[in-house]
């Protein structure tokens, strides 16, 4: 019943995008079949592309294979936003080695008219995939329990970190374990090559959108200023604005503060607009002493 409820006010478009995200992650960390189901009847039915994608990731992330059924259709679905197929294709990806991922994914890659964001999310899931059959040993360890779309090297990974991320005829796979090998080390260096990649890639909209992702991931204050600019570059994919704008969320200033709110506006495209009205809900949650960001479960029961 309760998660019925909870699936009530994430499925309510008459309720502020905030809060439907908050039950997106109280689903989360209830888990099982029918907050699956109440996520997957959401993606169909939603008008918000922003809500879509993140609860493509967060079905991702749960690691549940009854979620395979429901978003194995979707990176092949013109129908639907490519930032929604994107973040499908990714989270198939994370589920692991099912052969219908594989056949989804290739699928999807026959496609003649596939958006450039979902042709190489598809390619990165694939090339996982394809390392998962024997995986290296000795990887540096992740610190924020996250499935990341391509793994880290090895500790022991000798070569120049910085130069490969920065290296935009390189493969993307490779560019990407760079990234998250960088994102687990976490010190000042790393911090500044991934925001010198954020500023300066000119290859690639989801490269920079995953660069902003871990930057958000590692909240050192170092990000602010290229995560600001990426913000104001309206010339940058909202995709990559999006993701900046959530990535500052969690740094939570009260520059950034201000800053997010200048994005709020009418004439701001939706996915942006959206993404900073949940960053300033995060940055809001951070500054109250709340216990609990997913608290949509506490939200029901108090009404009841």
């Amino acid at each position: 019943m309760e998660l019925e409820k909870i699936g009530g006010v994430l499925r309510d478009p008459s309720r502020p995008l905030k809060e439907r995200f908050r039950a997106v992650f109280t689903l989360r960390g209830l888990g099982g079949k029918t907050a699956l189901d109440i996520m997957l009847k959401t993606i169909q039915e939603d008008t918000s592309e922003l809500l879509k994608h993140e609860i493509a990731y967060v079905m991702g992330q749960m690691q549940d294979p009854a979620a395979i059924e429901g978003l194995i259709d979707i990176p092949n679905g013109p129908k639907m936003e490519p930032i929604v197929r994107h973040e499908a294709a990714e989270a198939l990806g994370a589920l692991g080695k099912d052969d219908n991922i594989r056949a989804s994914l290739a699928k999807a890659l026959a496609s003649k008219e596939l958006p450039v964001e979902v042709e190489e999310t598809c390619s990165l899931a694939l090339r996982k995939l394809e390392w998962s059959k024997s995986p290296e040993e000795n990887l540096s360890a992740n610190p924020y329990d996250s499935v990341d779309p391509a793994p880290p090297f090895p500790k022991e990974y000798s070569s120049d970190l910085g130069a490969l991320l920065l290296n935009e005829s390189e493969d993307l796979f490779l560019r990407y374990r760079a990234m998250f090998s960088l994102r687990n080390k976490g010190d000042e260096e790393s911090v500044l090559a991934l925001c010198k990649s954020l500023t300066e890639d000119k290859s690639s909209a989801l490269f920079r959108h995953e660069v902003a992702y871990v930057l958000g991931q590692i909240q050192s204050p170092s990000s602010q200023k290229a995560l600001l600019q990426s913000l104001h570059n309206e010339t940058e994919h909202p995709m990559v604005r999006h993701e900046a704008a959530e990535a500052l969320g969690s740094l939570g200033t009260p520059e950034i503060h201000e800053e997010l709110k200048k994005f709020t506006g009418p004439k701001v495209p939706q996915v942006v607009r959206q993404s900073c009205e949940v960053a300033l809900d995060f940055v809001d949650y951070n500054q109250s002493g709340e216990f609990q960001y997913a608290n949509t479960l506490n939200l029901v029961q108090s009404c009841s």
